[in-house]
């Protein structure tokens, strides 16, 4: 017995490392089953929710189209009810011509003639901007003018109005649509598109806005300092010249040198000038004499009258 007791354990050291080596590949073959299972249940899930999601997007997608249909024939519906009388006749006049601008006032005359054989009753007119694109969409909806104005058969009627478009909409393409609604005597309701075209509302040019106002004091302004500006040169300039030197001569008749005239003729002037009167010196021969007598004298109101010898 104790013969083989060392040979037991040699074989169960032998034996228990191959009992770990299988066990780990089973814990692993299991643990990748798990994993398996895990990853099946989602992608299980995540089918279901795709399934779902698509189921939804079809119903939308349905939904969406039914919705459509809906307001396509709710459209076609009210075309189909307001339309014009046949009995009944429209006429537009823009006063200004089809010019449309902006921030300034667009008067037109509308027309109405019964050609029936009973009473029209003309309700209301009304006018309004839309997109071009879709004149379901609304840009600018004017206030409808209230008639309740009665047309009888054979007859005629003219309305006017007016509106303004507003001013950002200047130099941009519109839809205009003006509309007249009336009924005949027997409740009847029509609509008459009067007017539905596409208009370009034009640019409002003022005489005078608040920027040619500005550029005019600018201008005005800066016209003023130059001027200032070649005065103040000028004045500087005519300032920095010298005058200009002029001989005046002698400032009196006292400065005049009498030196080379005789003694015995100064002494012969200064007795006439004491003695004698104007008349006296006028009527004296000596024109030679008189110049020396005013020259002495300072008497300019004597006048040489005589003739000369």
């Amino acid at each position: 017995m104790m013969k083989f007791l060392p040979k037991l354990l040699l074989l169960v050291l032998l034996a228990f490392p191959a009992t770990l080596l299988i066990k780990g590949p089973v814990a692993s073959a299991q643990d990748l089953t798990e994993d398996e299972e895990a990853e099946a249940v989602d992608e299980d899930v995540v089918d279901d929710v795709n399934e779902e999601d698509d189921e939804a997007e079809v119903e939308d997608d349905d939904n969406t189209e039914l919705t459509e249909e809906k307001e396509d024939e709710e459209e076609e519906a009210l075309v189909g009810e307001v339309k014009a009388s046949p009995n009944a006749d429209t006429t537009i006049l823009f006063v200004k011509g089809e010019d449309f601008p902006a921030n300034d006032i667009v008067k037109f005359l509308l027309g109405f003639t019964n050609k029936g054989s009973e009473n029209f009753i003309v309700e209301s007119l009304d006018a309004s901007f839309r997109y071009p694109q879709d004149y379901q969409f609304y840009i600018q909806n004017f206030t409808a003018l209230q008639l309740g104005t009665v047309v009888p058969p054979s007859r005629q009627a003219t309305f006017e109005y007016s509106f303004i478009p507003a001013e950002p909409m200047g130099g941009r393409p519109f839809g205009l649509v003006i509309n007249l609604n009336y009924k005949d005597s027997s409740g009847n309701v029509f609509q008459d598109a009067v007017f539905n075209q596409t208009v370009t509302i034009t640019e409002r040019e003022d005489g005078l806005d608040g920027e040619t106002i500005f550029m005019y004091v600018f201008l005005s302004g800066l016209g003023l300092l130059v001027v200032v500006g070649l005065h103040q040169l000028l004045e500087s300039r005519k300032r920095r010249r010298p005058a200009p030197k002029v001989e005046t001569g002698t400032s009196s008749h006292n400065d005049v040198d009498l030196s080379w005239i005789p003694p015995e003729t100064l002494n012969q002037i200064s007795t006439y000038s004491s003695h004698t009167s104007c008349d006296l010196i006028s009527s004296h021969t000596s024109f030679l004499f008189y110049v020396l007598y005013y020259l002495q004298t300072q008497k300019s109101n004597c006048l040489y009258t005589t003739s000369l010898r």
